[in-house]
Order: C-alpha cells, then structure tokens, then sequence
C-alpha cells in the first residue's frame, strides 16, 4: 500500500470522487452482468474476466514479481478463493433476478463484516452493529419477496446471499494481511486464483463454453480490464479516504445500480423498494461506530488542549 501513498499528491476531495465514480461502474456493471447472464454461464465469464484482470495486473507488476514470498503466494490464495466464490454465486443468482436485486442483496457484505469478525476472530460487534444488521436483514426479507405474496427465498436469491459472505471473507482477510504483504503482488495471485478457481467450478459443474460472440467477449474483456483498474484505483484513493467514508460511498453501489435497472425496465416493487432502502440504511448505521469513536477522540482532544 506505501507505494501507491507515496504517490497521492491531489487533495482529498479528488479520490473521494474517484470512489464515487468506482461505485458508479460497479453499480452499472450490474445490468452488464445481468445481460451477460442471458448468453453465457456463470463460471466461464467470472474465469475470462478475472483471468483478463490477472494479465493487466501482471503486467503491471512484472518488476516486483520476482520478490514473491511464500505468505503473500498463501493470503492471494486464500482471498482468490473468496473473490472468486463470491463472484462465480453473484453470476449465478443473476441469471434469474434482476441486476438492481442482485446488487442491495450484495450491499449486506457490509453489516455481515462484523458477525463474521466476531465468529473467527473474537472481536463482538457493538450496539450500533447490531442494529445496522437488524435493519439490513429485514431490508432483506422485504426485498426477497413479492409484493403481495409471502416472505421466500428463491435459490437466485439464496445464492447471491451466500456471495456476501465470499465478499466479507474476501475483505476481512485482506485487512488481516493488509500490512503483511505487498499489495501488487498479492493482487497478482489472488486474480489469478479467482480465475482459476471459477474454471475449475466450470468444469465440475459441467458448464459449456458458451458461443463466443463479439457481444459476449467485448463485455467479458471489458469488465475484467475495469476490474484490474478499479482495484488499483482504489489502492490509491483510499490512501487518503477514511474508512468511514469509503464505506459509505460504497454503499451508494445498489442505488447506481438501481437507477441503471430502472432506465434499462428493471422493475422493483414498493416493498422490495422498502427494503433495499432500509439495507442502505443498516449500512450506514453499522458504520456509525467509526463516527462516534472519533467524535469522541476530537472532544478528548478538545478537552486536553483547554
């Protein structure tokens, strides 16, 4: 990470609007995705893109990869694992629901980070956590149902939400390895392993190769060069954005992609519309802890300099 800081000359409102552009392609992605979906299987096009990604990065990265050490080789593995679990299900559930569904389900990656930490590493979330993902999880199961009809699951939707821990995997360990390792080369591996790991769900799962029309390649090989840009990107923006403020740029991805669903038709209903905002929400609330822990700190400040 130090040498993408080193490099962060402009002002702090630059990359907070670099993030809010990232999250705008992220949002609009999915109606990409979505479309992909209707021509090719889930696995082929998480394989191509993310192996697309991994040639860009390399290339990149080319003079530092001989440096390579043994835990930077196992962490990109381990997160690989999780990008591509998380990516390969998120295809998976979008071959039958909407992108604009698909993306407030996935938004839950967020609330979900600190059960996840609490399970394995023993840090028990605080009160505002918890009612961020109470507000979040009923967000859900307005979401996943009809307007009139009962309060279901369907296997698209059950399948997106087993993404969200994938994603919540992928970022926890990354921050667990964050200061461990080299952030370039670590980003090698793990698109590497994405890439692989979904061929090889591909392949068990008995997927063709679907026909490779220009339609399907263009958007294949454009999402995954967007990929490799918008991970370095963020390397960099958020050298000089808090946290806090990622995450909630961040939690503008499903509005994005909501708005794109509904100029391209996309329709939600007024309870799915409920419940994506009461997810959006639960986001922002779980995030609030960060707020309050330097509110605090500034009024100590305060109170030692009087």
């Amino acid at each position: 990470m130090s040498s993408f800081c080193s490099s962060c000359k402009f002002t702090l409102k630059t990359p907070e609007a670099v993030l809010v552009f990232i999250t705008m392609i992220w949002g609009g992605s999915f109606l990409i995705v979505n479309h992909i979906m209707t021509i090719s299987g889930p696995f082929w096009f998480i394989g191509v893109r993310f192996a697309v990604a991994t040639l860009i990065v390399m290339l990149m990265s080319w003079r530092i990869l001989n440096m390579i050490t043994f835990k930077e080789v196992q962490a990109g593995a381990l997160v690989g694992l999780a990008i591509g679990c998380g990516y390969s299900l998120q295809a998976y559930g979008m071959q039958t629901i909407t992108g604009s569904k698909s993306a407030f389900i996935t938004a839950l990656y967020l609330p979900l980070i600190p059960l996840l930490q609490w399970i394995f590493l023993g840090l028990k979330p605080n009160l505002l956590s918890w009612t961020g993902v109470i507000f979040s999880f009923s967000g859900l199961l307005l979401l996943s149902s009809s307007n009139h009809g009962p309060l279901m699951f369907t296997h698209s939707e059950i399948a997106t939400l087993l993404s969200t821990l994938a994603i919540s995997a992928e970022i926890i360990l990354i921050s667990t390895y964050a200061t461990q390792v080299n952030v370039q080369r670590i980003t090698v591996v793990q698109l590497g392993v994405a890439s692989l790991s979904s061929f090889l769900c591909m392949l068990l799962n008995g997927e063709p190769v679907p026909s490779l029309t220009p339609s399907l390649l263009y958007s294949t090989i454009g999402l995954g060069i967007a990929s490799a840009l918008i991970q370095i990107t963020m390397n960099w923006a958020q050298c000089s954005v808090s946290p806090t403020r990622a995450t909630i740029i961040y939690a503008g991805e499903p509005v994005w992609a909501g708005i794109c669903g509904h100029i391209a038709g996309e329709y939600l209903s007024p309870r799915a519309l409920l419940g994506g905002t009461l997810i959006i929400i639960g986001i922002l609330i779980s995030e609030c802890k960060f707020i309050h822990k330097m509110t605090n700190k500034r009024m100590q400040n305060k109170h030692q300099h009087l």
